[in-house]
């Protein structure tokens, strides 16, 4: 089950566990977003460029999750409306790169996108069952979750694609599963903004005693 400790307070993060946890799959994610926008492009795959991209954008939201830990809940609050409008801005771009694309020639090449999907896939799925444990609670916390099943998923969609360019001698499957990401992203964007944005409010009605005194007295294990 999550790491929340009732219906009430969000877990928020605070604990060594899941400090070391998030340490590793930025690592993860790192190692992955070099891997993959060297491949995007060598492949000329735009599903692999927007896989890329994705987890060059987890690697920097698990860093600013690492560093609000601990921290008061509007600040927490603040940097996850950040994430959500990154998430956004990430969305689009690939939406509208993929249409830029859909007028351009060229054929991805579906090995290269089947490797580096499979490689991808198991980054993330180890990813995945490192934060499982974690996966309820603020919208920091909540955050990375959904950044994590995100990549999981795109990953057997751009495999998916890499078998169907290989089939149909065609773009038009890595192009779709590059515009499938976008709207992924568009929504999970909507999902973290609207948690962040209520978690605001909760805090401007003066209900953030409860999740923030453990905080003020050096609460950290």
């Amino acid at each position: 089950m999550s790491a929340s400790c009732g219906h009430n307070v969000s877990f928020d993060g605070t604990s060594a566990g899941y400090r070391r946890a998030l340490w590793a799959v930025i690592a993860l994610n790192a190692v992955m977003f070099a891997v993959e926008i060297t491949a995007g492009a060598l492949a000329g795959s735009q599903a692999l460029r927007a896989d890329a991209l994705d987890f060059l954008a987890d690697a920097l939201t698990y860093g600013a999750s690492l560093w609000v830990i601990g921290r008061a809940a509007r600040l927490r609050a603040k940097v996850a409306l950040v994430k959500g409008l990154s998430l956004l801005t990430m969305g689009l771009w690939v939406f509208g790169s993929t249409l830029w694309l859909v007028f351009g020639p060229g054929l991805p090449r579906a090995e290269v996108m089947g490797v580096v999907g499979a490689l991808a896939l198991a980054a993330n799925l180890a990813s995945v069952l490192i934060l499982m444990r974690y996966r309820d609670g603020d919208a920091n916390v909540r955050s990375v979750w959904l950044c994590s099943r995100n990549d999981a998923v795109g990953n057997v969609a751009v495999m998916g694609a890499a078998l169907l360019v290989g089939l149909t001698a065609t773009p038009w499957p890595d192009l779709a599963v590059a515009a499938a990401m976008s709207g992924l992203f568009l929504s999970s964007a909507w999902q973290i903004l609207a948690r962040a944005r209520a978690e605001l409010r909760h805090v401007a009605a003066g209900h953030d005693h409860p999740q923030d005194h453990d905080h003020h007295h050096g609460h950290a294990h």
